[in-house]
């Protein structure tokens, strides 16, 4: 029998945290009240926790390659790999955001920090994260600063310390929304940030040496008149898509998606399309997400989500309504899935949560396909605690250099045969115990998806796993495999790389 598997799963971004507040056990529905969501080639792992930090929209977290959750915030404080505050991990600046870092939650805010790696240092990461500033005037407005924190993961027996803290990166009126992509070198890190009152957008480099602002440009669209909304790079990187909802009077909503590409090497946007829509009964809503293969984009109102094709010249003609919200409030009438925050996940699928404390999630089952053919289910995801308005941010790490562009300009340059090739396949353990679990590791050519294989000696097909462009970890098990020798293999772009395994 051949068994084929079409989950995914990573290292950097593998960990969702889950609960607030502490609440939860005070009905025989909830089991815990934390815990721990993990994508993993088996589909996900869903276990009870009991981290101290609690999640009120805001989290930013990073493993290392091989799954090993390093850090975590909720924006108020840093936690480490043992759930403990990092050394010098305290009062991260919260702004006038202040009261919502009580002894177990966090901001309110999705997308509003993110864990980087530091370009060109394996050693140190970087955590952005923005705040909020009031600022009364004759047209109310809020001032946001981009900060960042530098934690040195060798420090504190490699549970890491905070080095540099609350650092102004950047600093003016601008969207809530924080934007990040990887450069074209495949090193460094591209920042966006935008202006909810005019149609500039800000753009910083973040390189070995620190930050570097760029010129300012126009985005070609109207300004969006506002804050409310959310705003995602594609995976591949080459589109940023801006969902706004935004009042004119008092009580006329419009909601408005707004795409532009973007180029990785000089960090320019071009080719604004804008689609907007009148909401009915003044409904708002935040959801904007990507599918994995950057086609398609999600994006609607709190009770209907939206797909549009990001590829086609006339977003508006391609908009398709996949859920209308079906009233489920469950196991009280107000713990209701409305479509809140969307989340690309590590095993492909799209993650949504809602706006008031639930036990259960929406998922999006394949966002690649179209129409309803993406399969969104709501709530179908049956969690041991309670979330509200439940987030994680983690950009697209593996987004790799533009071979042969003239930003490739890293030491990879000359190699460019070896970029688009497998490389670094192993298989570990090796010998393989009889109940078929090991792990591989490798590096696919960029921007290619992969697969992988595993035969007996007779060239049978037993298994299959298709992986994803920027993957690099995948956790294998294959129950009831006979002793013997096997060959395990990764295909992609055309290469291919076989390991023998034993199997004791």
């Amino acid at each position: 029998m051949t068994y084929i598997n079409n989950v995914y799963s990573q290292g950097l971004n593998r960990h969702y945290l889950l609960g607030y507040d502490g609440v939860g056990l005070f009905d025989t529905n909830v089991t815990s009240k934390k815990a721990m969501l993990l994508f993993d080639t088996n589909n996900i792992v869903l276990s009870p926790d009991s981290f101290a930090m609690g999640f009120r929209g805001e989290q930013a977290n990073i493993s290392d390659e091989q799954s090993n959750l390093l850090m975590y915030t909720n924006g108020c404080y840093i936690a480490d790999a043992n759930n403990n505050m990092m050394q010098n991990g305290d009062s991260l600046f919260t702004g006038d955001l202040t009261s919502w870092c009580s002894p177990n939650s966090g901001l309110p805010i999705p997308n509003n920090a993110v864990f980087l790696p530091w370009p060109g240092d394996s050693n140190l990461y970087v955590l952005l994260h923005m705040v909020i500033e009031y600022d009364i005037g004759p047209v109310p407005t809020n001032t946001e600063n981009l900060l960042y924190t530098i934690i040195d993961i060798r420090n504190n027996n490699g549970l890491g310390s905070v080095i540099a803290k609350n650092q102004i990166a950047f600093q003016d009126s601008i969207n809530v929304k924080l934007n990040v992509c990887k450069h074209a070198n495949g090193r460094d890190w591209w920042i966006v940030l935008l202006d909810p009152y005019s149609d500039l957008v800000y753009t910083l480099l973040l390189g070995p040496n620190g930050f570097t602002s760029m010129p300012a440009q126009s985005s070609g669209l109207p300004p969006p008149y506002g804050q409310a909304g959310a705003s995602v790079f594609s995976p591949d990187g080459s589109k940023l898509a801006i969902f706004n909802n935004y009042l004119i009077g008092s009580s006329t909503r419009y909601h408005e998606l707004r795409l532009l590409d973007f180029d990785r090497c000089n960090g320019i946007f071009t080719n604004p399309k804008t689609f907007t829509y009148l909401a009915p009964n003044n409904i708002g809503g935040y959801s904007c997400e990507f599918s994995s293969n950057s086609k398609y984009v999600y994006f609607g109102r709190f009770d209907q989500l939206y797909q549009i094709n990001a590829d086609t010249t006339n977003i508006a003609a391609s908009i398709d309504t996949i859920a209308t919200y079906d009233n489920y409030c469950f196991p009280y009438v107000y713990e209701c899935t409305t479509f809140w925050y969307t989340y690309l996940a590590a095993n492909g699928k799209i993650y949504i949560s809602s706006g008031s404390s639930t036990i259960d999630m929406n998922v999006i089952n394949e966002p690649n396909l179209e129409g309803i053919a993406c399969d969104m289910q709501q709530h179908s995801l049956r969690l041991p605690c309670r979330i509200v308005r439940s987030h994680v941010f983690h950009p697209n790490y593996y987004l790799g250099p533009v071979i042969g562009s003239v930003c490739d300009s890293l030491p990879h340059v000359g190699l460019q045969e070896h970029l688009q090739e497998v490389q670094n396949f192993s298989v570990y353990p090796n010998p393989i115990s009889k109940n078929g679990e090991f792990n591989i590791s490798y590096l696919l050519p960029q921007n290619k998806p992969g697969l992988f294989e595993v035969y007996d000696l007779m060239g049978n097909l037993i298994y299959q796993l298709n992986l994803p462009q920027w993957s690099t970890f995948q956790n294998i098990s294959i129950p009831k495999l006979s002793s013997g020798i096997y060959y395990t293999a990764i295909t992609s772009n055309g290469s291919r790389q076989v390991k023998k395994i034993l199997v004791l």
